[in-house]
């Protein structure tokens, strides 16, 4: 049957029609260039993804400068590269069948992601989804039997103009922040915050209903315990997407905020996508499973702090299930072979995610849950579960560093222990997992450390991990002469009494009686966590003679889910005065020189580090912000639809906390700027537009202050490409090692 490219199959439910035409492949011409005659010494691999055999993995490498989609013998030196255009790779899928490999490329370096397939042997390469101009698509579960492949797409919205300009800032944006501000009444800053759980809205629509259907209507099939109510207050179950400009809740006007649907594509063009499910006003959908017969889908959906995992009747279009799972990893969970079984990664009413037992009837509604896995203080961050289902490898996240495990996995109606597997906890070689990948008879992961770059391993039997020829050895992690620094963990209290963690790298050959200059920096999120591994623009710093603490302030991951919230609403103000307590703790301990502290971050640790600058202005002698927001009015006027879903469950909401978000914003304290800053931007960053870089440097110029903006080209929030990563972090050192008097080491 001919691909049908604007009518995809849907099941019989009355469901209106889709607002965007389904994905249609575009064909791209076989990759003949070869592998590139330059390549990286030092390089890292990561992302593994092993064919249905084990003999093969597929994974991202940087060794030409870009990540790349390259494959190769698990135990063979042998790898080429598979896709050698210069648009970087994030994620690495390979079907069950082993006929395609899956992979998510960002054209430009940009925030917009594409899906596209290849062979094995570098044909038949193809984009599925996101191949429109300004298109956006996400990678997510094959169909066991590799027939089909989810992929979540992106529409627009249709209630302000399209991004435009060099900072992606809608042009009525100004207007409708002039106005909302002249109507707004005046609140005090904590007065209006947003409780986590609460409908997050965007500016001039109401909550965003997860389907046509009315927004009154209840939610269809049994909700699990841990199923948070609140999520579905005047919204309705999940479904299929509205009709085109069809307004949240069946009201007179566009969807504010765009929204998101998922799809299931036959790569091979035979048969036409079925839409699976769709949610206006979506803060994140990703398809991490499907049931063997293909009855089931196990989505993960909803912003930040937030998420829930959902089981789709894939014939009715009915949610069945529905679980609180944890941030963090997107592939929350796996069907049981019989889908009787849904093991599932979630920290529902506990401090930390757990691995929980979910028991499906035979029409996926919830039977009961319990935990089958968990550790005391300890987060479990991954799960992968082979499609067998006998057992499963967890990482657990120890206070930044992994601990790896093989489980067996009992069977619907057994109590007991499942069937062999690699049941063991093999020791390390480095600190911290990043991804997990298992084929018929072999597992993989993939590994990072303080003293070298990604890498992957093969788990083999009980033994310890062998690392695949073709990733780097650990002496070339860095150049000759200049070895890696392994941090220490420290702990510090905060002036409320919290106690914060983090890791402290002192520069090599610095007298340990000394203090010595030092750069505090700020990881993004804010959920993210700082982790023991081995980073380079640490390394450049290092080199110069600065030490470099990176704590973990309060909004991180790794400390349990009270800490994660401990920064929610007015929260934030005691955020930014945990970095200048980080700070005090170092001058304390006697490591840093109280007048040559310098402070940077990137993303949320951007905004740190401005805030500290403002809220703090006696404290740093200067400060690098790179891609932080400035302005949470211009932020959220500027981001893209479904990240400012998200960060309105985390930040505030842009109209009903709008005097707390100006309070919090930089720009409202930047008269009290007193140092020099450095800010950096990818050009193409339409998370966190340019113009909150811009703007806060005009301001520090309009001061009389010396301030640069650094901005990457063909980057977008995260810098991925070699050369330009390799001009941020000496931009960042030079100016740091400038204001902060550091010398490098003799």
């Amino acid at each position: 049957m001919p691909l049908d490219r604007t009518k995809p199959t849907a099941p019989s439910s009355g469901a209106p029609e889709v607002p965007v035409p389904a994905p249609a492949p575009v064909y791209v011409p076989d990759d003949h260039h070869g592998d590139p005659p330059a390549l990286l010494t030092a390089h890292g691999c990561w992302y593994p993804a092993a064919d249905p055999t084990g003999e093969y993995v597929a994974f991202i490498c940087d060794r030409a400068g870009v990540p790349q989609l390259w494959s190769g013998p698990a135990r063979s030196a042998e790898a080429h590269v598979l896709d050698a255009d210069p648009d970087p790779v994030t994620e690495v899928s390979w079907s069950p069948d082993g006929r395609w490999i899956a992979y998510t490329s960002a054209p430009g370096g940009g925030e917009h992601s594409r899906v596209l397939v290849v062979r094995p042997d570098g044909t038949g390469r193809r984009v599925l989804a996101g191949a429109e101009a300004g298109g956006t698509a996400h990678l997510g579960s094959w169909t066991r039997d590799g027939s089909a492949l989810a992929v979540t797409i992106a529409w627009p919205s249709g209630a302000v103009a399209e991004h435009s300009g060099p900072g992606h800032l809608s042009q009525d944006a100004s207007e409708r922040l002039a106005m909302s501000e002249a109507t707004a009444p005046m609140r005090g800053p904590g007065e209006a915050w947003t409780e986590r759980g609460g409908s997050a809205t965007l500016l001039g629509g109401g909550a965003a209903p997860r389907s046509g259907r009315p927004a009154s209507a209840p939610r269809t099939g049994p909700v699990a315990p841990g199923a948070d109510s609140r999520a579905d207050a005047g919204r309705a179950p999940a479904g299929r997407a509205p009709a085109a400009g069809a307004a949240p809740g069946g009201g007179g006007g566009p969807a504010p905020g765009g929204g998101l649907a998922a799809y299931l594509i036959d790569p091979d063009g035979t048969n036409a996508p079925v839409l699976l499910f769709s949610e206006t006003g979506a803060a994140s959908l990703r398809v991490c499973d499907m049931s063997a017969d293909g009855r089931f889908a196990l989505l993960r959906r909803g912003p930040r702090g937030h998420r829930e995992g959902l089981v789709l009747d894939t014939a009715s279009g009915r949610t069945t299930c529905a679980l609180r799972v944890a941030d963090g990893d997107p592939w929350i969970g796996r069907f049981s072979p019989d889908a009787r079984t849904l093991w599932l990664r979630s920290d529902w009413e506990r401090e930390y995610a757990a691995l929980l037992r979910v028991r499906l009837d035979e029409d996926g509604g919830c039977e009961g849950t319990s935990v089958a896995a968990e550790r005391e203080g300890s987060a479990l961050d991954l799960l992968t579960v082979p499609d067998h289902g006998r057992w499963g490898l967890v990482a657990w996240n120890v206070h930044g560093a992994s601990e790896l495990q093989s489980i067996a996995l009992p069977t619907a109606g057994a109590e007991g222990e499942g069937d062999s597997g690699p049941h063991h906890r093999p020791a390390l070689p480095h600190e911290v997992v990043t991804r997990m990948a298992v084929g018929r008879g072999a597992a993989f992961a993939a590994l990072s450390g303080s003293l070298r770059r990604p890498g992957i391993w093969e788990l083999a039997g009980g033994g310890t991990p062998v690392r695949a020829p073709w990733s780097a050895r650990d002496e070339e992690a860095a150049p000759p002469g200049r070895p890696p620094v392994r941090p220490v963990p420290l702990r510090c209290r905060a002036r409320d009494g919290l106690t914060l963690g983090g890791w402290y790298y002192r520069a090599p050959d610095r007298d340990p009686g000394r203090p010595a200059p030092c750069v505090i920096h700020l990881h993004g999120g804010p959920e993210e966590q700082e982790r023991p591994v081995f980073n380079p623009l640490y390394h450049e710093l290092l080199s110069r003679g600065l030490d470099v603490f990176a704590p973990d302030v309060r909004g991180s991951s790794g400390w349990g889910r009270s800490f994660v919230d401990a920064d929610l609403g007015a929260g934030r103000f005691a955020a930014i005065d945990d970095v200048a307590d980080c700070a005090a703790h170092v001058v304390a301990l006697g490591y840093a020189d109280p007048l040559r502290l310098g402070v940077m971050g990137r993303s949320y640790g951007g905004y740190l580090t401005m805030a500290s600058l403002v809220w703090h202005p006696e404290l740093f002698r200067t400060g690098v912000a790179v891609c932080g927001m400035s302005d949470f009015d211009t932020f959220f006027a500027g981001t893209e639809p479904w990240i400012a879903q998200s960060a309105a469950a985390k930040y505030g909401h842009p109209e009903r906390d709008r005097e707390l978000l100006r309070a919090l914003s930089p720009m409202s304290r930047v008269h009290e700027l007193r140092v020099p800053v450095l800010a950096v931007h990818g050009e193409h960053d339409t998370n966190v537009p340019p113009t909150e870089s811009e703007q806060f440097v005009g301001a520090a110029r309009d001061r009389g202050l010396p301030a640069e903006l650094l901005v990457l080209r063909n980057e977008g929030h995260e810098f991925l490409r070699a050369d330009n990563r390799r001009i941020y972090r000496r931009a960042a050192a030079r100016w740091l090692e400038r204001h902060l008097g550091a010398s490098p080491r003799p």
